[in-house]
């Protein structure tokens, strides 16, 4: 179930004649959430824009519970539970759509398909979704993020490149699909967190898809509170590798092949493979 709530409820009064159509930008915690740096750039586009919520979906429907649990808060005195939540919102100049959420474990189809009907509900220009992903880069060196389109024109457009991986996907390469299907111009961009520091999160793999928006969509925004606690990210990581001989060693080659440009030619399946040799060698 799907709970929409009318524009005229917060005051919001939108004219859709002089309203260009908005762009939907997508992000869920879970499998494409490496480092937490996609759901960390999409509450930072909600609180940025001063965006409002008008959709919520109802968790029962898309979720297992004895895999993705409630979870109980304290509140002075009062007890609450917490439920998996994926929300809608819109920017304060209605230019934006943006979904936040966690990925679900039931009903992929269905779930995908209310996302793509609240998107031609709203006349969406394009879909863009926002992921991250494990891969053996330094966490000293900018952030590389690949962006990928089934659409060619968006390719030659925005620079990006036609994805050929096979294999396993996570809620958004669905979505991704069903857009294309549905004849909705789609685009993905991945950012590349660093594998030895997997259970960080890493606000300057945020900062790097906040600012690769920013580029694709003309966006004006501040990201001072991202650019500080990127710098105190980096630092953090440095204290910890300088007492691990073997990390630290590692981090320095992996610098070494960055400056070499080594991943400047690297396609997003090279690290998507990352991503499955590493996760293969902690089984």
């Amino acid at each position: 179930m799907i709970k929409v709530l009318s524009m005229s409820e917060f005051g919001m009064n939108i004219d859709d004649s002089s309203t260009k159509a908005p762009i939907m930008v997508i992000a869920f915690a879970g499998w494409n959430d490496a480092g937490g740096a996609s759901t960390w750039a999409i509450r930072s586009l909600i609180e940025k824009t001063i965006a409002t919520e008008i959709l919520t979906f109802d968790s029962e429907e898309f979720y297992d519970f004895s895999r993705e649990r409630p979870t109980v808060h304290l509140d002075g005195e009062s007890r609450f539970l917490s439920w998996p939540k994926n929300t809608i919102s819109l920017s304060n100049d209605g230019s934006l759509l943006l979904m936040e959420g966690v990925e679900p474990q039931l009903n992929w189809k269905t779930f995908t398909q209310s996302i793509l009907a609240e998107a031609q509900n709203h006349n969406v220009s394009m879909i863009i979704t926002l992921g991250s992903l494990l891969a053996e880069v330094p966490h000293s060196r900018p952030v590389l993020i690949h962006g990928v389109s089934e659409n060619t024109e968006i390719n030659k457009s925005y620079g990006l490149q036609t994805s050929s991986y096979e294999g396993p996907t996570g809620i958004i390469g669905v979505i991704n699909q069903l857009s294309t299907d549905a004849g909705i111009p789609n685009m993905s961009f991945w950012a590349t967190v660093p594998n030895y520091v997997a259970g960080a999160e890493s606000p300057k793999a945020a900062l790097a898809l906040i600012e690769r928006l920013k580029t694709t969509l003309n966006l004006s925004l501040n990201t001072t509170d991202l650019e500080i606690a990127s710098s105190a990210y980096e630092r953090q990581i440095n204290q910890i590798i300088e007492g691990d001989p073997d990390t630290s060693k590692y981090v320095d080659e992996l610098e070494d092949n960055y400056d070499a440009g080594d991943y400047e030619v690297a396609s997003p399946e090279d690290f998507v493979k990352d991503v499955e040799n590493f996760l293969r060698d902690q089984d």
